[in-house]
């Protein structure tokens, strides 16, 4: 893996295998594995299930008993249950009738099955997020594909309730939610409670040929980013990746923090698209895709996989030694060596702060206002370079870790 790092951060991997790297740079693979161990655990994956493991192909199933379009290379285009659980009379697909008989009277069944096809509570459709994913790519010309995306998103959706939903109805949630959906409007973003899912997903289609393949490298990369998805009573969770872009512009540029606070700013919703989404919407597909494989590689831990796997077992010491700290990414390593490893920003979030600085002088100069920000932001999108993008978000990030170790 040390070499596989080191030809990302040159230059990226042939895109034959990008498929394959990615699932080790997400840790769903063990580094040291062998093909044939791995191999194994692949089809275990797909197929097998037994006391420790529920596995893809058997929640596929359990979906399917529920919803008979899961697996058909078809999906919902229309509500087919209204939001008090009663059956929708009129649901077809593709002029294929399939209604919901009776009521459902589980919340968890219908909280799932109003995410799947119509925009209700939630602001938020599967559905429609499936017919405009990536739609300029051949790839999604054709519906089984749409369809592939469409099963997985379902199923993870289905494992995971807790995911992109309000729940509580408090009076700072609601502030903040009228905050944050205007600032996404600003922004483009239409459903913001669940954006990002089909953008992080769809490439994992496309490199990887097995749809079990896909749903375990697209579940291992949402590891990283789920809690930015998690909303509760009192906050939204990508609330904790704005503050934390909060607290290192404050530290690298003081001036400009208090100029985006003055513009009541402070908070950095102008950001939520970047963070949620990682970029796909400031960088073409194929840069996308590059910066995420830089990303990974330098936040590579090559105990990821074990952490997953065996959490219970983890030995959380840091591991000064030379020889085994070459086995982690740059990012990561300069954290392990600050001794800060335990809780420590993601990359994004320099990331993000390197495009707020390439941007310094004019936000400083012309932003008078968020609207200001947005626009100064919005012309960034095809124009930044990942690799220079990375390397700066390293400077800052040093810059960063020197200041905050100086204040104690």
């Amino acid at each position: 893996m040390e070499r596989v790092l080191r030809r990302i951060q040159r230059g990226g991997i042939h895109p034959s295998i990008k498929g394959e790297v990615w699932e080790f740079l997400l840790g769903a693979y063990d580094p040291d594995s062998t093909f044939e161990e791995r191999n194994k655990l692949r089809n275990h994956r797909r197929y097998l299930l037994n006391a420790y493991w529920e596995q893809y192909y058997a929640w596929k199933e359990e979906c399917k008993n529920m919803v008979p379009l899961v697996g058909s290379g078809k999906f919902v285009t229309m509500a087919v249950v209204a939001e008090d659980g009663q059956p929708l009379e009129e649901s077809s697909v593709d002029n294929q009738e399939w209604v919901v008989k009776t009521a459902i009277t589980d919340k968890r069944v219908l909280q799932w099955m109003l995410v799947l096809s119509q925009i209700g509570i939630v602001n938020y459709s599967i559905s429609l997020d499936v017919v405009r994913t990536d739609r300029y790519l051949c790839f999604y010309e054709s519906e089984s594909n749409q369809a592939r995306l469409w099963d997985i998103l379902s199923i993870y959706t289905w494992l995971n309730p807790d995911i992109g939903y309000v729940q509580g109805k408090s009076t700072l949630v609601l502030i903040l939610n009228l905050q944050y959906r205007r600032t996404c409007k600003r922004i483009g973003i239409n459903h913001p409670f669940c954006i990002g899912m089909n953008d992080i997903c769809s490439p994992m289609i496309i490199l990887l040929e097995d749809e079990a393949d896909a749903f375990w490298c697209f579940e291992r990369a949402m590891r990283r980013l789920r809690e930015n998805f998690r909303t509760t009573a009192t906050s939204m969770g990508v609330q904790t990746q704005l503050g934390m872009l909060s607290q290192v512009i404050k530290t690298v540029d003081p001036r400009l923090h208090q100029h985006l606070e003055d513009l009541d700013g402070g908070e950095y919703l102008f950001a939520i698209r970047m963070l949620m989404v990682l970029f796909r919407r400031e960088f073409s597909f194929l840069d996308a895709l590059y910066l995420w494989e830089l990303m990974w590689a330098m936040e590579y831990n090559p105990n990821k996989f074990a952490s997953y796997e065996e959490p219970q077992n983890m030995n959380n010491s840091s591991g000064q030694d030379p020889r085994l700290l070459k086995q982690y990414g740059k990012f990561e390593r300069k954290y392990i060596k600050s001794g800060q490893n335990e809780q420590h920003n993601t990359l994004a979030v320099f990331v993000v702060a390197s495009v707020l600085e390439t941007k310094n002088k004019r936000l400083l100069k012309e932003a008078k206002g968020l609207d200001d920000v947005v626009q100064i932001l919005g012309g960034i999108a095809g124009n930044l370079d990942a690799r220079k993008a990375c390397k700066e978000a390293l400077k800052i990030h040093e810059k960063f870790l020197k200041k905050a170790n100086s204040k104690h």
